[in-house]
């Protein structure tokens, strides 16, 4: 066995004892290697790799132009570990220009409390977290007195679009949402390629007036996929975008949107449901848990990359 591997079979073993939900750990993807050793002599590794969102692109609307990722292999050593990468990436940032729209970023199990105050440490905020939720049905949820829920139909494109700005609006206030000056025209052709493609929407309305939206689709989560590295082999319901206007908050009727979709997505054979909120936003991190879903991964974020400690 190498030293890779053995580190993949340490760390896989480290994660089940935190969360059964995750998946087993995998070698990381090609990038800039980073070696540190432990003080009895044992080694832990990282892949880091550079990536950068162009304009006019949908992954813009949700992250820096330039990212920085770090994806630390470090077996059981754990908190340790990610503390010695953490000081070798900070070497590697001392050599390079950094832009101000740029990022460093590590994805990391939520519960894993000893690494998260160490990312703390060199600056990382949790802007995002991937939450999961099992295939259980659950109670009705009423429709509050004088709103409706109805599948969205292409005609309904712009106040969808409109809508799903208000969402991007207010997370960029408390997570890392960005709302570019093009967001109106990708949110637009996201949205109308989804719509084609047969996936559900549903407007909420009262009056024959918008008052919120939500949408979901599943997704496939495969050995060695992006999302077979953070979910359980099977297929998931993703739900994307919820949104209520301001003036409708506070009656219910989030829940009843999400209800919807849950109902939906459950219609089918569903290894579970998950979505990403960012624990800043107040409204976001009690809501989702009332619903079901509890963190399973958390995206740490330093913006400007070159805030890194």
């Amino acid at each position: 066995m190498t030293i890779a591997e053995a580190l993949v079979a340490a760390q896989t073993s480290r994660f089940a004892g935190l969360d059964p939900l995750l998946p087993a750990a995998v070698a990381p993807p090609d990038g800039v290697v980073l070696t540190a050793a432990l003080p009895a002599g044992e080694q832990v590794a990282a892949a880091l790799t550079r990536s950068m969102t162009g304009p006019g692109t949908a992954a813009s609307l949700w992250s820096a132009a330039e990212q920085w990722e770090l994806h630390p292999l470090v077996g059981a050593a754990g908190a340790l570990g990610v503390e010695l990468l953490l000081r070798e990436w900070r070497r590697v940032l001392d050599r390079t220009t950094l832009g101000e729209d740029s990022s460093c970023l590590v994805g990391w199990p939520a519960r894993d409390a000893e690494v998260s105050q160490t990312l703390l440490g060199h600056g990382f905020v949790p802007l995002s977290v991937l939450a999961v939720r099992p295939p259980s049905a659950t109670a009705p949820v009423a429709v509050p007195a004088s709103y409706r829920i109805r599948p969205v139909t292409e005609a309904d494109l712009d106040v969808a679009v409109d809508l799903a700005l208000v969402e991007l609006a207010h997370s960029a206030m408390v997570g890392s949402s960005v709302v570019r000056t093009d967001a109106a025209e990708l949110k637009r052709a996201a949205m109308a390629s989804r719509l084609a493609a047969g996936d559900p929407m549903w407007l909420a309305e009262r009056d024959d007036e918008p008052a919120g939206l939500v949408e979901y689709w599943c997704a496939d989560a495969t050995p060695l996929s992006w999302l077979g590295c953070r979910l359980r082999p099977g297929r998931w319901g993703y739900l994307n975008c919820l949104s209520v206007l301001p003036a409708h908050r506070g009656r219910g009727l989030g829940r009843a949107l999400t209800a919807t979709a849950h109902a939906a997505m459950l219609r089918e054979p569903v290894a579970g449901l998950f979505l990403y909120y960012s624990p800043p936003n107040p409204l976001a991190s009690v809501f989702w848990a009332r619903q079901g879903y509890r963190p399973l991964w958390t995206h740490w974020e330093v913006r400007p990359a070159g805030a890194l400690r």
